[in-house]
């Protein structure tokens, strides 16, 4: 392996803070990544990188070294792009984060089509709820709600709309009880977000006036697929999108509790790198998010 293509393993192991992490976005061993990196080393007389049990950190003189590496990665990512773009075809790994939820609810059924009308893009997606940051992680594209879209550096693109309802399933309104009105949820073992104090706070409006409880109960799960099964499976009463609801109602499995019950919609956005020439296979596939879901 020559220099110029250690230079850009070197970088990507900085910016991702591991080797094994850099492994796993080219498809490499970690022992092969720490090859090439003490090879570099080896070559520019210089120890580029600390190394700990917990990852990688640069040196003063690694630091120093990265961002030259990274000014020749990004001008070898611009020729890259550059020349997938000359013919105008979708090509080529696509890296996508995706919350949870909607990943599962919506995203993942809808692949197919566009994987079909897409041949030659390859997807790579990642679902999870945490903030993404686009550029230091390497994603393409990143779906997520609202107030996940604080990034400056990247453009958002609305793809629909969502609400929430109130729902539990049969069983645990036999025992329990259906809510009559909003108050009444203080009396029910609410389903929250662990550690999300401001999606556990749950308010709505009737007749002008602003009604609101802070979510009680004895399970929290970490995203919303959690809470969904939980509802299922009878624990309490959740707040979920009206994408993963609305078909648990009709098949009879999930009751829908206090219909009346309205909060404000929420925007679903996908999130992407603001690049004057952009790669065919990612404006293919914002284009399809946009008209699949809207």
């Amino acid at each position: 392996m020559d220099i110029s293509a250690q230079m850009l393993i070197f970088a990507s192991v900085v910016e991702r803070g591991s080797i094994s992490a850099a492994a796993r976005s080219v498809g490499q061993t970690p022992s092969a990544i720490s090859k090439q990196v003490g090879l570099l080393e080896d070559h520019v007389h210089y120890r580029l990188l600390n190394r700990s049990r917990t990852g990688v950190s640069p040196t003063q003189e690694g630091q120093d070294f990265y961002e030259k590496c990274k000014a020749m990665a990004d001008k070898f990512k611009e020729a890259e792009a550059m020349i997938q773009n000359l013919d105008g075809t979708p090509r080529g790994k696509l890296k996508v984060a995706c919350t949870v939820a909607f990943g599962k609810a919506l995203l993942i059924p809808a692949l197919p089509k566009f994987m079909a009308q897409n041949p030659e893009v390859e997807v790579s997606l990642d679902l999870t709820d945490r903030d993404i940051d686009l550029q230091s992680e390497g994603f393409d594209a990143a779906i997520c709600f609202d107030a996940q879209t604080k990034s400056s550096d990247a453009v958002a693109r609305r793809i629909m709309q969502s609400r929430r309802v109130l729902c539990a399933a049969p069983g645990y309104l036999d025992r329990h009880g259906t809510p009559v009105d909003f108050a009444a949820l203080a009396q029910h073992n609410c389903l929250r977000i662990a550690g999300n104090s401001d999606r556990n706070h749950w308010s709505t409006a009737k007749n002008g006036k602003q009604e609101s409880i802070e979510a009680q109960g004895t399970f929290a799960g970490n995203n919303t697929d959690v809470i969904f099964r939980a509802a299922l499976a009878g624990v309490g009463i959740a707040r979920l999108p009206c994408y993963m609801a609305t078909r648990k109602f009709r098949s009879g499995e999930l009751v829908h509790v206090l219909p009346e019950y309205a909060p404000s919609k929420t925007d679903i956005f996908v999130l992407f790198a603001d690049r004057r020439n952009m790669a065919p296979k990612l404006r293919a596939f914002i284009d399809f998010l946009v008209m699949q879901f809207q």
